[in-house]
């Protein structure tokens, strides 16, 4: 038996924070030596952050790196026999690099660069980095002199090369590299390495870590290893949440597992494994054997340790269970998490809500009651940095130690229903008991003279007075009557938070939070600077389904239950006079069910389909309907679609979390500026109706609304 103790870890690193950065990846040093650990993993370009984007293009943010890097090599205890691992970008030749560097008794033994870059979805790592496509290729890398005048070392090796220590071999992949057809994994342990090591930047999607565990276990279940994976954990800056769950696998097994959602800033795991068990897997799979005598053999740095020991005291670690969240447990867990990191960081004191006790108010203002339940666990726990986080933005005393989620969430979380002579009754109770369930100061506020105001001043510029279409008025001036009682939401949500504190007696200001889903931005179902117009929103990003499981889950094991009452409740803006024959319903207005729209932003997005591919898709996938019926959906979402486009140019940054997010800023990248009629999409979806249907076509028969009569709005 020879067995060889590894850690990994979860860092909240944060973009730009060198010396916080530094600090917690020293404290992981410690707390993986404390363990035993001969071998340190750290996430992505840990050093910097990985969200820095075009920080990486300053030169600054070099020099800043290698600061860092000479503080952990001038001390002699941190890299005292054990191998530290880090992520880094460096500068060589005049190209940029995603690296991992490689140290050991205070000395560089390998600067290993990124081989495949991540340019899919939110990533953008083409714009910044150049891979290293020169495979078992290694070069000289010249140190800077704030490096060599600490350690008298003045070069070592930079590129595709494996450490070999007394003992056994490792290989990094990093981050994107899990995720390709050819993972240098594949390679590498035909060529006899035996622990794979992956430091991570990779954020959290809704139903993301079944793949990435996927991933980890075929690396090391189908030819045998040790697969160590590392990542950051929480809000770096971004619309970002990296959700940690560093693990260590060996031959398909997981032996060890962080948390997925946390507010600790640093969490190390260890393993303690025995790589005879790989060796008898491999060497037992002949066909491996017979491909491992093929490989063309990669260049070795020769590595002075060794890891493994003899110690029948202490068996390799029993495989565990892994551990996955709900996607409504996902939502709320990770945005909570995030938004802990965003108001600590930001330096404000609490957030402010509109609460209009409809179902996404309702789950934001969950989400909130959430972060503080995790806030109460975590000071529970003894966690030192969330209780000196909690007293300093609560303006508390050092003795303050909240323990009550209610009373916590009073000290920092504000609500408002802001109604109109359009608004019910019972949106008004029901916002109400959501804000006593959850513990907010709750205010109640009625906007008609303001509102009101603004029609004046345009009936004394124009002599004319626009009216609801309940009243006779016009598509037009309902439209605009309706907007300017959303726009003034918006305004006076920042008033208050602006005043709410001083109110109170107390320092600082909030953050407003807003509360649009990501189907009904998608749909272009708002109106421009509403209330959807905030600094941050927690479900921007997810659609309405999976909110509506959400607040299930949370009104049946959050201690939430007032929020289970929206799930009856018809999806209304409350923005029109409800008369005996009209209620107002998004459904309705929107022209199509959120079931709908769900399946039609996956489509466009996921898909990649355009209106011709997306009715081809779906009328097949819809039998029941006949094709006519289809095709008038799919034009009924694009052109809403299309006029509204412009929209989602000023969309509050948005927790990500569905793979079909419209974010204009990084991850849809699309015009904002379309011709809505389609004419050769629609056309082209005309003739195949009638191709299916067998028969003329119908003029008209699945003509798009009349534009004419729509205004953006």
């Amino acid at each position: 038996m020879k067995t060889v103790t590894l850690a990994t870890c979860n860092l909240n690193q944060w973009a730009m924070d060198f010396k916080g950065n530094l600090e917690r990846i020293i404290e992981s040093i410690n707390i993986a030596r404390s363990k035993g650990a001969k071998y340190r993993l750290g996430p992505e370009l840990e050093i910097c952050g990985y969200g820095c984007e075009d920080h990486f293009l300053e030169q600054d943010t070099m020099l800043h790196c290698w600061q860092s890097l000479a503080v952990l090599l001038k001390d002699p205890e941190l890299t005292k026999d054990m191998l530290v691992d880090v992520g880094m970008p460096v500068l060589h030749k005049n190209v940029r690099y995603n690296c991992r560097i490689i140290l050991l008794n205070q000395k560089i033994y390998l600067i290993q660069p990124k081989k495949a870059m991540a340019m899919d979805g939110n990533y953008r790592e083409g714009r910044w980095f150049t891979p290293w496509i020169k495979p078992r290729v290694v070069e000289t890398f010249y140190l800077p002199r704030i490096i060599s005048q600490i350690i008298g070392q003045s070069e070592c090796q930079i590129g595709d090369a494996i450490i070999s220590t007394v003992d056994t071999a490792i290989s990094s992949e990093t981050c994107e590299e899990l995720f390709t057809p050819n993972s240098p994994h594949i390679q590498m342990g035909l060529d006899g390495v035996e622990i794979f090591t992956n430091g991570s930047g990779s954020h959290h999607q809704l139903r993301k870590l079944d793949t990435r565990v996927d991933l980890i276990r075929s690396a090391t279940s189908k030819s045998g290893g040790i697969y160590l994976y590392s990542n950051q954990q929480g809000c770096d800056g971004s619309r970002l949440y990296y959700d940690g769950s560093c693990m260590i696998m060996i031959n398909g097994d997981c032996v060890s597992q962080g948390s997925q959602f946390s507010l600790v800033d640093i969490e190390v795991i260890t393993a303690t494994v025995d790589l005879e068990d790989v060796r008898s897997v491999r060497a037992s799979f002949m066909a491996r054997c017979a491909q491992a005598n093929l490989t063309h053999e990669f260049p070795r740095v020769r590595c002075p340790i060794q890891l493994t020991h003899i110690d029948y005291c202490h068996p390799p670690d029993r495989v565990v269970h892994i551990n996955y969240n709900t996607p409504a447990e996902e939502i709320g867990f990770g945005p909570a998490c995030w938004l802990w990191d965003y108001l600590r960081r930001s330096g404000l004191s609490g957030y402010f809500l509109p609460l209009s006790g409809g179902a996404d108010s309702a789950a934001t203002a969950a989400i909130i009651g959430i972060m503080c339940q995790l806030v109460i666990l975590d000071v529970g726990k003894g966690n030192k940095q969330v209780l000196r986080d909690a007293q300093r933005i609560t303006n508390s005393p050092i003795d303050y130690i909240p323990t009550c989620p209610r009373e916590f969430a009073s000290r920092l979380f504000f609500t408002a229903y802001l109604g109109s002579k359009n608004s019910s009754q019972e949106t008004r109770d029901r916002a109400r008991e959501i804000a006593k369930d959850i513990g907010s100061v709750h205010k109640e506020v009625d906007i008609d003279d303001v509102s009101q105001s603004f029609n004046e001043a345009f009936s004394q510029i124009t002599k004319k007075q626009p009216q609801f279409r309940a009243h006779g008025g016009s598509t037009r001036e309902n439209i605009a009557l309706q907007n300017v009682q959303a726009r003034t939401r918006m305004v006076l949500s920042y008033h208050l938070a602006s005043l709410l504190l001083w109110e109170q007696g107390r320092p600082g200001s909030l953050l407003v939070l807003g509360s649009a889903n990501c189907d009904e931005s998608l749909r272009g179902y708002m109106t421009k600077y509403d209330c959807s117009s905030a600094d941050i929103n927690p479900i921007g990003g997810m659609s309405k389904i999976d909110l509506r499981s959400f607040i299930e889950w949370a009104g049946k094991f959050r201690d939430m239950k007032s929020i289970l009452s929206v799930l009856s409740a018809t999806p209304t803006a409350e923005l029109e006079p409800i008369t005996e024959n009209y209620t107002q319903s998004d459904e309705i207005d929107m022209g199509m069910t959120y079931e709908e729209l769900s399946i039609f932003g996956k489509l466009r997005k996921v898909n990649r389909c355009g209106p011709v591919s997306m009715f081809e898709r779906l009328v097949a996938d819809w039998p029941h309907l006949e094709p006519s019926i289809v095709a008038e959906k799919v034009k009924r979402f694009f052109f809403y679609y299309a006029i509204n486009r412009h929209k989602l140019t000023t969309l509050t940054p948005s927790y990500h979390a569905e793979g079909y997010s419209p974010d204009d800023n990084r991850y849809d990248h699309r015009q904002f500026l379309y011709n809505s009629k389609w004419d050769v999409q629609f056309e082209t979806i005309d003739k195949i109706v009638q191709r299916l249907s067998q028969r003329p076509q119908l003029k008209n028969s699945v003509d798009c609304p009349n534009q004419a009569s729509l205004t953006q709005q």
